[in-house]
């Protein structure tokens, strides 16, 4: 009995050898084969994490409006695009500024056309513009209570309005578009510019005059008559408000010498032709204005008329000196 005991126990263990002499390892799972160190565990969820915030906030397209923005801002060739932004920019910088010499019909109106100035001459032809703006608000705040008590200031505290805006921009905006569209094509390019520049020049020669007349002018002539007349009567002149605008068609001649809209010569020619317009709208105004069948000839209208003859000025001396020149 107890060698068939034996026997049997034999036969059982040689029958069987992987459990004693081939035992295997069991098999773990493979999401606890390789356990993560620290670092990679904080990576892999760092991953997660940013993939996460990816998927509500993605960088690509949030940067791809930042780089086009920033491309348009500062793009060297004026568009549609580049100007609507630039624009936009600075007036909600300058919007102090703005209000202070506009109402708000005014700075829509000077929106437009600061929009219309940088896509046809660039930054420089804006700053032509804006310093046109600062120079004359600034004289039309001189002396204004004094002004006022006189009945001579101008409404709103010297706020302009859009009818100014576009009677003061008319003959410029025609040249803008004129350069924008190519008209005339490249041979007359350069007149366009010419004659935007003399169009603010003569502005602001009017603006100027009239202002620091109004405010310092000892006396003031009737300048059909010469008779004298008291500050703000239309058509009247004096010799400090003369003076004055001269130097302030100078001064924004100069600057657009300097922002290269014209040269030397073409800023002399701005300057001579807004003295040469604006002797012709005191003739207008002292002829015309304020009489009967002219109701319609109002200080905008006169605006137009004044600018538009300096700047048609302007470009017909600038052909007659180069004819001149190429003839001699």
């Amino acid at each position: 009995m107890a060698q068939s005991t034996l026997l049997l126990l034999h036969i059982n263990t040689s029958s069987s050898p992987s459990i004693f002499c081939h035992s295997q390892s069991p098999k773990l799972s493979p999401k606890f084969a390789k356990p993560l160190s620290v670092p990679r565990l904080l990576t892999a969820r760092k991953q997660r994490f940013s993939s996460r915030m990816d998927h509500l906030h993605p960088p690509n397209a949030l940067q791809g409006v930042v780089s086009e923005a920033i491309g348009l801002l500062q793009s060297p060739d004026p568009t549609w695009q580049s100007a609507l932004l630039n624009n936009l920019l600075i007036f909600v910088l300058g919007s102090p500024i703005l209000i202070s010499g506009l109402s708000l019909p005014g700075i829509s109106a000077a929106f437009v056309l600061g929009t219309l100035t940088w896509r046809a001459f660039g930054p420089s032809g804006f700053l032509l513009v804006a310093a046109y703006f600062v120079i004359g608000t600034g004289v039309t705040k001189v002396k204004m209570a004094q002004k006022e008590a006189q009945g001579v200031a101008e409404k709103r505290k010297g706020r302009r309005g859009p009818g100014s805006v576009i009677g003061s921009s008319a003959a410029a905006c025609v040249c803008a578009f004129m350069s924008i569209y190519g008209i005339g094509g490249v041979e007359v390019a350069q007149l366009w510019q010419l004659g935007f520049v003399a169009s603010f020049c003569t502005k602001l020669n009017d603006t100027v005059s009239s202002e620091i007349g109004k405010a310092y002018g000892k006396t003031t002539y009737l300048v059909t008559t010469f008779k004298v007349v008291p500050r703000g009567t239309e058509g009247a002149v004096s010799i400090e408000g003369t003076l004055a605008g001269f130097l302030a068609a100078v001064v924004l001649a100069s600057i657009g010498c300097l922002m290269g809209q014209i040269n030397g010569a073409e800023a002399l020619i701005c300057v001579v032709a807004s003295q040469i317009a604006n002797f012709g709208e005191s003739i207008i105004g002292a002829v015309f204005q304020d009489k009967e069948g002219y109701q319609w000839l109002n200080n905008d209208v006169v605006n137009v008329i004044n600018i538009s003859i300096g700047s048609i000025l302007a470009v017909l001396m600038q052909q007659a000196l180069l004819q001149n020149w190429q003839t001699s």
